[in-house]
């Protein structure tokens, strides 16, 4: 059977949208967003109506009716801790729990609202595909140090899952029988290690733990960032935004562009190798960790995310990794494709469908 699907990826200042008969690709678009046409909104839930009229233009542009449409998907907000990867139907209490921002306000808390908002009044399913609060944690990769703080799972979850699902289908394996370190490169880094289907310890790629990336310090020395927050010269607001958003790379070299870094290093900048390679330096210690939280019995690395395109940063790592372990390379990021093929494996009977509780 044939599934004509909408798929929805909101972001901070765009929509990204996208058709697909099956997992063929038939029409994809980034839907850019004035910011002064945002600011008109009081919060993030009042933009829905304005985002999904967006959606309906992108449609009506390439000659296609919302009534054609057989599924609808969302990118997964910020919901409770779902203990099992995959494809959930969207149902009222994950709704509610969306436009309430009860566990965090972020962009994509719209995705399944637009896609409900499409999908209710043709009486259609809507789903989301491994948001990024899936949590397959085991009881002591959740042990931070002190009682007070437990460790949470908050990582690319739906771009390191499909990643590992198409690598093991690439080798002829099954997911669930292999053991993989999956470490996403973006404007965050998450290392996450899947062992038997389940990713059950990964940094907090979210103001957490781990290595620093282009926009955010990951893990970084717990006394003086007590003194930064008791200085008097931040606020509370101001810390966050140095932690996530002017850390890591801006911090030290002002860009979160690997592109430019790599120029400027062809240039000869040799301060922006150095951080570039920092920055990698503790990439490898986070893979370093979980190879031996799994007794080192790993069966593949796989480096994805949008650095994962630069050459000098991958053959870094590689430098590090390639006589331990097999390394492969799976560059950007297709959200997309994988909420699509998420949802798809589900209608196929493939992987059972989730409840969200």
């Amino acid at each position: 059977m044939d599934f004509l699907l909408l798929v929805i990826n909101p972001g901070s200042t765009s929509t990204k949208v996208a058709l697909y008969l099956n997992d063929k690709l038939i029409q994809e678009a980034t839907l850019r967003h004035d910011v002064h046409e945002l600011d008109k909104f009081d919060n993030l839930i009042d933009q829905l109506d304005f985002r999904k009229q967006v959606i309906l233009d992108f449609l009506i542009d390439h000659k296609y009716q919302i009534n054609q449409i057989d599924i609808f998907v969302g990118r997964g907000g910020m919901l409770k801790p779902l203990y099992n990867g995959g494809t959930y139907l969207v149902t009222e209490k994950m709704l509610n729990d969306l436009r309430t921002c009860k566990y965090g306000t972020h962009a994509s808390n719209l995705g399944a609202l637009l896609a409900s908002s499409f999908a209710k009044p043709l009486n259609r399913p809507a789903y989301i595909v491994d948001p990024v609060v899936i949590d397959e944690f085991e009881d002591i990769s959740r042990v931070s140090g002190l009682k007070l703080i437990e460790r949470k799972s908050i990582f690319h979850a739906l771009n390191q899952k499909a990643t590992a699902k198409r690598h093991a289908k690439t080798m002829g394996n099954n997911y669930e029988d292999m053991n993989i370190i999956v470490c996403h490169l973006g404007g965050g880094i998450s290392v996450g290690l899947h062992r038997k289907g389940r990713v059950i310890d990964v940094n907090n790629a979210l103001g957490g733990d781990g290595p620093f990336s282009p926009e955010r310090t990951g893990t970084i020395p717990t006394f003086p960032l007590v003194d930064l927050c008791f200085s008097g010269d931040y606020t509370k607001e101001q810390i966050h935004k140095l932690l996530v958003g002017k850390g890591g790379l801006v911090s030290y070299l002002g860009t979160n562009s690997g592109v430019e870094i790599e120029k400027r290093i062809s240039e000869g900048d040799t301060e922006a190798q150095f951080y570039f390679e920092a920055m990698g330096y503790n990439v490898v210690k986070q893979i370093g960790a979980l190879y031996f939280a799994c007794k080192g019995n790993v069966d593949a690395v796989l480096i994805t995310g949008g650095v994962a395109h630069s050459k000098y940063f991958i053959n870094y790592l590689k430098s590090y990794l390639d006589k331990i372990v097999p390394v492969f390379i799976y560059p950007g990021e297709d959200e997309m494709r994988a909420l699509a093929e998420g949802t798809l494996r589900t209608l196929r009977k493939e992987e059972k469908l989730q409840a969200y509780w």
